[in-house]
Formats: C-alpha cells, sequence, structure tokens
C-alpha cells in the first residue's frame, strides 16, 4: 500500500501507517444511474492520496463491495481496503464464510483492515477465532471494531487475543463529541487510532453559521472546515463519502486547512465538548 507523498498519515498498532482522510462508501452502489460517478469519485480519491477506502457487506447487500471492486481494479496495492462483518455473521465459521463472500465482490484475495461492524450476540471470542482463521490464511492483514465503546473496548482487550485490535470506527463530529470524553483518551492510551464515519454528519454541519464564517475567513468550505476539525488530533481518521468527483476533491483540499486557536474556540462554543460519559451514538 501506497500513500501520496506528503499525506498526512495515522500509524496503527503494528508501526504502518495509513492515509489519515480515506473514503467512505455507505450508500455507493444503490443506483445505477450514479455508477460512472461513483467509480470515477473514488478513483479520484485514490489520485489525491485518500487511500483507504472503507466498505462493509451491509452496504446495499453487497452492492457496495461490488462498487468497490470495480473502482479499484488495477489499482489494488495502492489501496488500504477496510470492509466489515455484520454481528449476525460473526460466529468463528460465519466470519470466514462472510469474509470470502465479501473477497469474491471485491475480487480481491485480501482485505488489509476487517471490522466487526458492531456489537451482537457472539461471544467476542468466536469472532477473534475467525478473525485468527482469516490472518493465518492471508485473507486479511489486520482486524479492528466499530461502534465500540469504552466497555467493550475493555471487555475485547480480556479476550485472549484481543488486544490485536488495530481501530475502533465509530461516529464522530462536531455534533458527535462525546468520544472525546472517554473512549478516544482509551484508545490514545493502546495506540489504537479512531476512524470517524459520518465526519460532516451526513452534510447536515454544512448549513451551520459558525462553519460557514470560520470557512469564509480561510477562503474554504464548511465541509472542509468540518473535516480538519476531526483531523485536528494525531491517532484519528476520517472516512467522508462522497460519489461525486468535485466533491472528494473538496475533501482532499481539507488536508491543507490549519485552523487557529480562535477557530477551535468558535467551534468549542458552538458545538460543546462533552463534560461527562456520553452513550456511544451511531447511525
Amino acid at each position: 500500500m501506497t500513500t501520496s507523498t506528503g499525506a498526512r498519515t495515522v500509524a496503527l498498532p503494528s508501526g504502518e501507517r495509513i492515509a489519515a482522510l480515506g473514503q467512505g462508501t455507505w450508500y455507493l452502489g444503490e443506483d445505477p444511474a450514479r455508477r460512472a460517478a461513483e467509480i470515477a469519485a473514488l478513483r479520484t480519491g485514490l489520485d489525491l492520496g485518500l487511500t483507504v477506502v472503507d466498505t462493509a457487506e451491509m452496504y446495499g447487500r453487497g452492492a457496495s463491495e461490488v462498487l468497490v471492486g470495480e473502482a479499484i481494479a488495477g489499482r489494488r496495492d495502492e489501496v488500504f481496503l477496510v470492509d466489515k462483518v455484520l454481528p449476525g455473521h460473526a460466529t468463528a465459521a460465519g466470519t470466514v464464510r462472510a469474509c470470502r463472500e465479501s473477497l469474491a465482490r471485491l475480487g480481491t484475495d485480501r482485505i488489509d483492515l476487517y471490522l466487526l461492524h458492531w456489537r451482537g450476540s457472539v461471544p467476542l471470542a468466536d469472532t477473534l477465532a475467525g478473525f485468527s482463521e482469516l490472518l493465518e490464511a492471508g485473507a486479511i492483514r489486520y482486524w479492528g471494531v466499530s461502534n465500540f465503546d469504552v466497555d467493550d473496548m475493555t471487555e475485547l482487550r480480556d479476550v485472549p487475543g484481543g488486544a490485536a485490535v488495530c481501530t475502533d470506527q465509530v461516529l464522530y463530529n462536531l455534533t458527535r463529541r462525546g468520544p472525546e470524553y472517554d473512549l478516544a483518551p482509551w484508545l490514545r492510551r493502546h495506540r489504537v487510532p479512531l476512524m470517524a464515519y459520518s465526519p460532516v454528519e451526513q452534510g447536515r454541519l454544512l448549513h451551520e453559521p459558525t462553519l460557514a464564517a470560520i470557512a469564509r475567513r480561510h477562503g474554504a468550505t464548511p465541509a472542509q472546515v468540518a473535516l480538519a476539525w476531526v483531523l485536528r488530533t494525531d491517532g484519528v481518521m476520517a472516512i467522508p463519502r462522497s460519489g461525486d468527483p468535485e466533491h472528494v476533491r473538496e475533501n482532499a483540499a481539507a488536508l491543507d486547512l490549519r485552523l487557529t486557536t480562535e477557530d477551535l474556540a468558535a467551534l468549542d462554543s458552538a458545538f460543546p465538548p462533552a463534560r461527562r460519559p456520553t452513550p456511544l451514538e451511531m447511525l
């Protein structure tokens, strides 16, 4: 996996560094009329160094994976590919089976980071047994989790092999700051990166007056301000979704935006940080 020269990166526990800004694919691949634009968007992102591409078997019941596979065909070695297994499939054998099915839809022989999509009723030890088998077979390179709160992460670390977790993908943006209170510090202590999904709150932040004012001062856009805010902290990466090449270029330019102390204070005033433990939110 390669990252463009000068790109901002985040270190995995193994020491491997991956792009801090990637590409999400939730809802992509579901509308045939949008297919060409969505593939172009993903390829534009790769050109710009947004080489972490996130998908899931849940997205469009595999349609997103098929789209991603087409978009990265011939460029697989540039991509750090993230996929997810549904909790209902996450038994030891079910995890292996789901991964094999995802690999077929993606048209690749490996997934770089395979996540448990959220906590379900299957014991974590069973899911980790599936991850272990996939690691040994070379079908995945790392594993992690998504939508795990502090209690979940603590329990995971107590499961044999659980300390090998490589990331926690969670809902985190200016309007969802709960992770800052306890989850993000826990992850930093254990050197586990936080991967933020919906970093622009699915576009709902774009018309917020404070973001607009800060964007005007920097000659930027509100989306770029929201992304720059998420990426302000080491060990945090973001995977905004876009099916439009121009929006992908806009997202990539957020890497060059540095928010000032004044900007951050204004954002804290408009979007107060959590003052007490807050249950992890999901979309």
